[in-house]
């Protein structure tokens, strides 16, 4: 059985390590390589063996379970044995211990409490996947304001009655907002919800909504301003040894980015006023689909962006550095004050120099030509 999962010498060693005999380890791989049992106890399955050791893509090259799917399911399992833990009623332990991982996976960024209401009315109401999917993160931005909604409980349904509510008061079309409202009905869980979206049924008044505000971009537009870093050997006198101490420098990338021990880099940009006035300025290399709002243009170009980590009071004409649901630095814009920490506000999107490839302005006489 070992030689037909081709395990390789190691695993033994990291199986045991793990406090996971080989013969364990062959049991796992073969009930996923036979999907025997529920979801949750693949998820089981693939949360030990990696564990022990195994990568995910010898789980997969092994037992077919993609890298993506033993992400979902071991996740899955975990919020799983959550709403286990709060007793969750019949209807939902046995809806979910059938199906409904990829369900329980987009709950990972609520609270314990929260993927108990939000489990609960999937099954009451019968949601699919993108369905729930919309309630989670209704919910989730709920959570993160300072002030609750009035009329609207802190519950998954009325989370999305209220984000029906908010896009019907400024739509001006009347099936546009009425299918909103009835979107709403659908979801809010409380009388105070249904109230207030079956108010605008009877006023037409339309809240023109906050527009986003325009991306800080900027663009190096010369040679002159394009920077150049250099490196500081001491001060005279100074033995020849300082001098020749002093390591090469070489730049690379369209920002001149100087790397030392590690993954840090270091860059020189102009000091425009944005960046005189920031306290505490942190660049970072980003995609334009990365960000928050699209850019003048569809250049496929890397930017650079710039956060002042010390400007963490909120404006809604200003997009700010958050992290998401799986703590990775994303990029947000909010029209109201949010209840959730702000880590720096965006002063900067700077895209490359435009302009001849670098190595050949190097040849002043090609650039003549």
């Amino acid at each position: 059985m070992t030689d037909s999962f081709h395990r390789n010498p190691s695993q033994p060693f990291q199986a045991a390590k793990a406090g996971l005999a080989p013969e364990e380890v062959d049991r796992l791989l073969l009930q996923l390589r036979r999907k025997e049992g529920s979801w949750v106890e693949w998820g089981q399955a693939c949360q030990k063996l990696q564990q022990s050791g195994l990568g995910p893509q010898k789980i997969f090259e092994d037992t077919g379970f993609e890298p993506i799917q033993q992400n979902q399911v071991i996740v899955g399992a975990q919020v799983y044995q959550t709403l286990l833990k709060l007793d969750a009623p019949e209807p939902v332990q046995e809806h979910f211990g059938r199906k409904g991982s990829d369900i329980l996976y987009e709950m990972r960024v609520l609270s314990e409490d929260d993927r108990l209401s939000t489990a609960a009315l999937v099954v009451e109401r019968g949601l699919d996947f993108d369905e729930a999917r919309e309630v989670v993160k209704a919910f989730k931005e709920l959570t993160y304001l300072k002030q609750q909604p009035e009329g609207f409980a802190e519950l998954p349904g009325d989370a999305l009655a209220w984000q029906c509510w908010r896009s019907a008061r400024q739509q001006a079309d009347l099936q546009s907002r009425s299918r909103l409202i009835a979107k709403g009905l659908r979801f809010a869980q409380t009388p105070e919800a249904r109230a207030q979206l079956e108010k605008l049924l009877m006023d037409f008044t339309v809240v023109a909504p906050k527009s986003a505000p325009r991306m800080p971009v900027y663009r190096i537009d010369s040679d002159e301003e394009e920077p150049r870093l250099l490196a500081v050997a001491g001060q005279l006198p100074m033995p020849v040894a300082a001098l020749r101490a002093v390591p090469l420098i070489e730049s690379e990338g369209p920002f001149g980015m100087v790397r030392f021990s590690g993954e840090g880099a270091w860059v020189a940009l102009p000091n425009w006023q944005v960046l005189r006035n920031a306290e505490d300025p942190i660049a970072l290399l980003a995609l334009p689909e990365q960000l928050p709002a699209a850019l003048p243009d569809d250049r496929p170009e890397s930017v650079m962006l710039v956060i002042d980590r010390a400007d963490r009071t909120w404006r809604d004409d200003a997009f700010f550095a958050v992290a998401d649901g799986d703590e990775n630095l994303a990029f947000e814009w909010f029209d109201a004050e949010p209840e959730r920490s702000l880590l720096g506000k965006l002063i900067l999107v700077l895209r490359p120099k435009k302009g001849l490839d670098q190595d050949y302005a190097k040849e002043l006489w090609q650039v003549d030509e």
